[in-house]
């Protein structure tokens, strides 16, 4: 990964923005609707209950591959709806609370994908492994809602060239209602 590249990696995950080191984003009002538009595609299926809803703000980065741009990872911060940074997203996929320790990996569900124009797809991704006993320790489903960029460059790459693409999105996470 070029220098330049692995700094804005390296600073998305560590939550340093313009404002300096621990700032972070300004409320998001998306955040304090209830009800975020959900295409009937990556519905989370009933029997699950939300535990968890957050914005993220990122980079989705791309690898050049056999001439055509590949994702490689994301690097996201996830904040509350008071814009405090809890949480990392990266390369797995997977999120880890910088509040509790707790994680999850997760995985696309087959189908389970909303096309959005501009953007990188919404999606359902179903949990494989969770760690901890905090907020991401139980989650069963992870939606990817209302996103905006991250998609990769149109046309012809150099191989082995990197480029990371700006995005932003909303994460609900989801688990067995008992």
């Amino acid at each position: 990964m070029k220098r330049a590249g692995l700094l804005l990696v390296s600073a998305t995950l560590l939550g340093i923005g313009i404002g300096g080191a621990g700032s972070t984003a300004a409320p998001t009002p998306s955040l304090d609707t209830a009800d975020t538009k959900v295409a009937p595609a990556v519905q989370v299926p009933a029997g699950n209950k939300l535990v968890a809803k957050f914005y993220a703000k990122g980079v989705q980065t791309y690898t050049c591959t056999a001439n055509a741009w590949k994702g490689l990872e994301p690097a996201a911060t996830l904040a509350d709806r008071l814009g405090r940074a809890v949480a990392l997203h990266s390369r797995g996929p997977i999120w880890v609370s910088t509040v509790d320790g707790s994680a999850v990996e997760a995985a696309p569900v087959d189908g389970a994908r909303n096309e959005v124009p501009g953007a990188v797809p919404e999606l359902l991704l179903k949990a494989k492994a969770v760690r901890g006993d905090g907020v991401f320790g139980k989650v069963s489903y992870v939606q990817r809602l209302s996103t905006k960029g991250g998609l990769a460059p149109a046309g012809s790459c150099q191989e082995g060239a990197q480029t990371s693409v700006h995005y932003e999105a909303i994460y609900t996470f989801s688990a067995p209602a008992r």
